[in-house]
């Protein structure tokens, strides 16, 4: 199905909107209609022109990769009919700005390039150059944040590129490139996945079936992943819905915005369903408008708990930001599951043969080693437009014409899918990507340190929790490990490891690589030494029976249990 069958384009959506005078945006305190909202996406797209035609416009010198050397920018090609898109850069928590800004990207042709601000300044760097960002434009919380990023990418020449020249300057087609948002590979490099005009625009048309101009959608996740952008921002402007923006998300206070604001549908990432029903029951807890809370990664006891508290249908789907497979949900299918493996969607070995049904008894998986494979989609790349000039990721993650998506799965002989990790080279936290190699590459510098191995552990409520494998020279320091990682600003909050084994040896293959599979499998269950940071506590102290006892239990209570099977 083409784009402009499936969605068209997010430049027409928004100009279906330019006439209306419905509640479009809420924020706080203040409304605008979808007219006005409109209206205010055109002036940044105006002001995105005006910047693209500035006289010698390049934003960074145009730099050869393999000399460094300064090229003289090619004037003329910022005036002619081909000019280079402006990349403009923006850290954001939650405020219509953000929505601005793409909503002028989409009309102009330009992009808007969503950095995250979890990040470090570093890390930030490197993703602005990478993505041949010029401006960047910030909240007034990351303003020195932003200034550490700009003094960063003050480098040495070569480390920014010009952006590649666009063939017109009219609101590009479906393929039009309008967003840029970064994701984590197995290599540990960030990429950034290309967001083209119909990457949201179908699946806001899709979504969009499910509401009326008389709902309000609620979005507290970040506009920096692609969640918030797809099921979100893009269904409300497909259905004329209002949007309510909430500045970050807030456990404690979703329930009163959804009451302020008729809210009938949210959006969701991870373990948010989880932190709201950890918030003290009320009595009229059901006493509210929402009909509906569609995303992604909420545990089978924390979607069926929501419902039944807050009197809401839950769907929560399979996606990721390259959004090649998507699995629709099938609320009669065996608890845990994604749904059905779709048409056109097979779980393979690394191989590339067909995984056999998973044999469950008692939901106890007991074919792992041959059951799980890879989600590959075999009939194309669905909404995958690639990554942002980085064909060294394209081809990891397509090979002749099918998408190898990095996520492990298994599935039972009715085709039930069962979600079971992705891999050892990355995972999610709180609904965020991270990637291992940056991980690791620091904490191999804490002192002491003769190996180190960093991977993914499951969490009770849902998503993935850091742990490494340290084999140390003498004894191993929390306090210092604590300190250590406190003043390397590229390690984000969300990447400081949640467990902590030390041990005499890692488990390795005759090549001398680390087998991480087998860290994994074992977590913090094993006969070494194992430090971890209890939820809310500052640092790590040693892992007791009790504590491990307490761990299995929470992951009962939230029916992911068999994520502790070996």
């Amino acid at each position: 199905m083409s784009g402009e069958a499936a969605g068209g384009t997010l430049a027409e959506l928004l100009e279906r909107r330019a006439g209306d005078d419905r509640p479009g945006l809420l924020f706080e305190d203040r409304a605008w209609s979808w007219r006005e909202y409109v209206a205010e996406c055109r002036a940044r797209a105006a002001w995105m022109d005006g910047r693209a035609r500035e006289p010698g416009r390049t934003r960074e010198p145009d730099r050869t990769r393999e000399t460094g050397r300064t090229r003289e920018p090619d004037r003329t090609r910022e005036t002619g009919a081909r000019r280079r898109p402006l990349h403009v850069g923006v850290l954001f928590d939650n405020v219509p700005e953000m929505l601005f800004l793409l909503g002028g990207a989409a009309l102009s042709g330009h992009v808007v390039v969503a950095l995250n601000p979890t990040r470090g300044p570093a890390e930030l760097a490197g993703d602005a150059d990478a993505a041949d960002v010029g401006p960047i434009l910030h909240d007034p919380a990351y303003a020195d944040l932003a200034a550490q990023v700009t003094a960063l990418r003050q480098g040495p020449p070569g480390t920014a590129r010009a952006a590649p020249l666009s063939s017109s300057s009219s609101p590009p087609g479906p393929d039009g490139l309008v967003m840029l948002i970064f994701t984590s590979g197995t290599s540990g490099r960030p990429r950034a996945v290309r967001v083209t005009q119909r990457k949201i625009a179908v699946p806001g048309v899709s979504l969009g079936a499910l509401l009326s101009p008389q709902d309000v959608v609620y979005c507290a996740m970040p506009l920096f992943h692609s969640g918030a952008i797809m099921a979100a921002y893009a269904p409300a402007l497909a259905s004329g819905a209002a949007l309510a923006l909430r500045r970050k998300f807030s456990a404690s206070g979703l329930m009163a915005d959804v009451r302020r604001y008729g809210v009938t549908y949210l959006h969701y990432v991870g373990k948010a369903l989880s932190y709201v029903l950890a918030t003290p029951e009320s009595p009229d807890d059901r006493d509210n408008p929402l009909k509906i809370a569609f995303g992604n990664e909420g545990s089978a006891t924390a979607v069926r708990r929501f419902g039944e508290r807050f009197g809401c249908h839950v769907i929560d789907a399979f996606g990721s930001t390259e959004t090649a497979i998507a699995i629709t949900p099938d609320p009669s299918g065996p608890p845990g599951s994604l749904g059905r493996l779709p048409e056109g969607v097979e779980i393979r070995d690394p191989a590339g043969r067909r995984c056999p049904p998973a044999i469950i008894e008692n939901g106890r998986l007991l074919n792992a080693d041959e059951a799980i494979g890879e989600l590959v989609n075999t009939g194309g790349l669905g909404l995958f437009d690639g990554y942002y000039n980085d064909p060294e990721a394209d081809r990891e993650r397509v090979r002749d014409g099918e998408f190898w998506s990095g996520d492990m799965a298994y599935a039972d002989e009715k085709g039930y899918v069962f979600f079971a990790g992705r891999g050892t080279e990355r995972l999610r936290v709180d609904g965020e990507n991270l990637a291992v190699a940056p991980i690791e590459a620091v904490v191999r510098e804490f002192p002491g340190v003769v190996e180190a191995a960093v991977y993914p552990v499951p969490d009770a409520a849902a998503g993935d929790q850091v742990m490494a494998a340290l084999v140390m020279e003498g004894p191993f320091d929390p306090g210092a490990f604590a300190d250590f990682l406190a003043g390397r600003p590229e390690i984000g909050a969300k990447a400081v490891p949640r467990y902590v084994r030390t041990a005499a040896e890692l488990p390795q293959t005759p090549s001398n690589k680390i087998i991480k599979r087998l860290l994994a499998a074992e977590a913090w269950r094993t006969g070494d030494p194992v430090w971890w940071r209890p939820p809310r506590e500052p640092g790590w102290r040693r892992l007791t029976p009790q504590d491990v006892t307490e761990i299995e239990q929470e992951f009962a209570r939230h029916g992911r249990e068999h994520l502790l099977e070996r």
